[in-house]
C-alpha cells in the first residue's frame, strides 16, 4: 500500500474523531450550558435536532461532490467549519445564537463521513477496504472516551465555554492536516471538466443509483441501524437510574461500554467482511443489536448490562465501516461518496425518530420494555432485507 494511503488514513482517523466527538459532546456540556444560557430542556433538545437535520440535509450533496470535485479541498475547509461552529459555541449568549453556532458544527460534519469513506476506498486495495475503514472509525470510538475524560476536567478547570473552545481548536488543527496531508486520488477522465458540467452529473448519478435495488435494500437496512443505535444511546442510561435504580454514574458507563467494544467490532468484524462477505457480516451485526435489545430487557444487574453493552458494541462498531464498504462492492467506486451520502440520510431518518417514537410509548406505557423490544425487531428486519442480497455480496466478495 502507498506511503500516501497511510497518511490519508490516519488524517481521516481524526477528522471522524474529531467530527464525532463535538456531536456528542453537546450532552456532556448540556448540564453546564443549560442554567447559564437561561434554555428549557426542549429548546436544548431543538439545538440537537438543528443541527441533525443540517447534518441530514447536505452530507449527500456533500458525499456527490467529493466524487467529483477536490477532497482535499472540501475535508480541509468543512472540518474548518465544523472546528469553527464548536468554537463559536463558547460565545452563544442564547438560544438561537445556540442554533445558529451548532447548525454550522453539523453543516461541517455533513462532509465528515461520505468523504471520507469514499477518499479511504480509493486510495487502498480491495482486499483492504474494511480493515482500512474500520481503523479509521476507531477514531469515534477512541475519541469520545478521550474527551470524555478531558472535558470534565476543562469544565472543573474553567467552565463549559472553554470546553466548546478546546473542541473547536482541536477541530482547526485537524483541517490543517488534512490540507497537508490530504491528496486527491488520480482521475484523468474527469480532469479536464468544468465545474458546471461536474454540477450537472450530481442528478445523473442519483438517478443511476435509485434505479438499483441494493441501493434500496441496503438503504433501508441502515435506516433501521439508525432506528436501532438510537435507543441504548438516548435510553440506556435513563433506564438503568428511573428502572433499575443504578447511581448515575454507573448507568452513563454502558455508553462508554458499547464505544469501547464498538473498536473491537470495527477490527474483528470489520476486518472479516474482507473474506467473509460485506452483507454476511452485516446480518450478523444486525442480530447481535437485536439480541442485545433483548439482553437489556432481562439482563437488570449492573454487570449484566456491562455484558450486555460490551456485546451490543461488538455489532454497533461494525455497520458503520461495513456499510461505507459494501458501497464498492455493489456500485463503481467514483459513485462511493455520492452512495455512502444517500445511505446517510436514510441513517438519518431512522436517527430522527427512533427518541420520538420510543419516547412516546415509554411516555404512554411508563415502562422502557417497549422501546428494547423495537430494537429487537429493528435488528431483526434489518437482516430479513439484507438477505435478500446474499447472492450478490457471494458473486462480489472482496478479495
Amino acid at each position: 500500500m502507498h506511503r500516501r494511503a497511510y497518511a490519508i488514513i490516519i488524517t481521516c482517523f481524526f477528522t471522524v474523531s474529531i467530527a464525532y466527538s463535538i456531536r456528542y459532546s453537546y450532552g456532556m456540556l448540556l448540564p453546564e450550558m443549560l442554567t447559564d444560557l437561561n434554555i428549557s430542556k426542549t429548546q436544548a433538545g431543538t439545538i440537537y435536532a438543528v443541527y441533525f437535520v443540517i447534518y441530514t440535509i447536505f452530507t449527500p450533496l456533500l458525499g456527490t461532490l467529493s466524487d467529483l470535485f477536490n477532497y482535499r479541498l472540501l475535508l480541509s475547509v468543512f472540518t474548518a467549519l465544523l472546528g469553527l461552529g464548536a468554537l463559536l459555541m463558547a460565545v452563544a449568549s442564547g438560544f438561537a445564537q445556540a442554533c445558529l453556532f451548532f447548525s454550522l458544527a453539523g453543516f461541517g460534519h455533513a462532509a465528515c463521513w461520505a468523504p471520507v469513506a469514499s477518499l479511504v476506498q480509493k486510495w487502498v486495495p480491495d482486499n483492504k477496504r474494511g480493515m482500512a475503514l474500520s481503523f479509521v472509525t476507531m477514531g469515534i470510538g477512541l475519541g469520545l472516551p478521550v474527551w470524555g475524560i478531558v472535558l470534565p476536567m476543562i469544565v472543573a478547570a474553567a467552565d463549559w465555554r472553554m470546553g466548546w473552545a478546546a473542541l473547536g481548536f482541536f477541530g482547526l488543527g485537524v483541517a490543517l492536516l488534512n490540507a497537508i496531508l490530504i491528496r486527491n486520488p488520480a482521475a484523468p477522465d474527469a480532469a479536464q471538466a468544468t465545474a458546471m458540467s461536474r454540477f450537472g452529473q450530481i442528478w445523473p448519478i442519483y438517478k443511476a443509483l435509485i434505479k438499483q435495488r441494493p441501493f434500496w435494500f441496503i438503504g433501508t437496512a441502515y435506516l433501521l441501524a439508525g432506528f436501532n443505535v438510537l435507543i441504548p444511546f438516548t435510553f440506556l442510561s435513563v433506564y438503568a437510574t428511573e428502572d433499575l435504580g443504578l447511581d448515575y454514574a454507573v448507568a452513563t458507563r454502558f455508553v462508554g461500554i458499547i464505544a469501547f467494544f464498538g473498536i473491537a467490532g470495527q477490527l474483528i468484524l470489520g476486518t472479516l467482511s474482507d473474506s467473509l462477505g460485506r452483507i454476511r457480516v452485516l446480518i450478523l451485526c444486525s442480530l447481535i443489536m437485536g439480541t442485545a435489545c433483548l439482553g437489556m430487557i432481562f439482563f437488570r444487574s449492573e454487570w449484566g448490562l456491562c455484558a450486555v453493552a460490551a456485546f451490543y458494541g461488538l455489532g454497533y462498531g461494525a455497520i458503520w465501516p461495513v456499510y461505507a464498504a459494501a458501497a464498492s462492492d455493489f456500485f463503481r467506486k467514483d459513485q462511493t461518496g455520492s452512495v455512502v451520502g444517500l445511505w446517510t440520510v436514510y441513517l438519518g431518518l431512522g436517527s430522527i425518530i427512533s427518541p420520538v417514537i420510543c419516547g412516546w410509548t415509554i411516555d404512554q406505557t411508563g415502562v422502557y420494555t417497549s422501546a428494547f423490544m423495537m430494537g429487537i425487531v429493528s435488528g431483526i428486519l434489518a437482516a430479513l432485507v439484507l438477505i435478500r442480497l446474499l447472492r450478490s455480496d457471494y458473486l462480489k466478495t472482496a478479495g
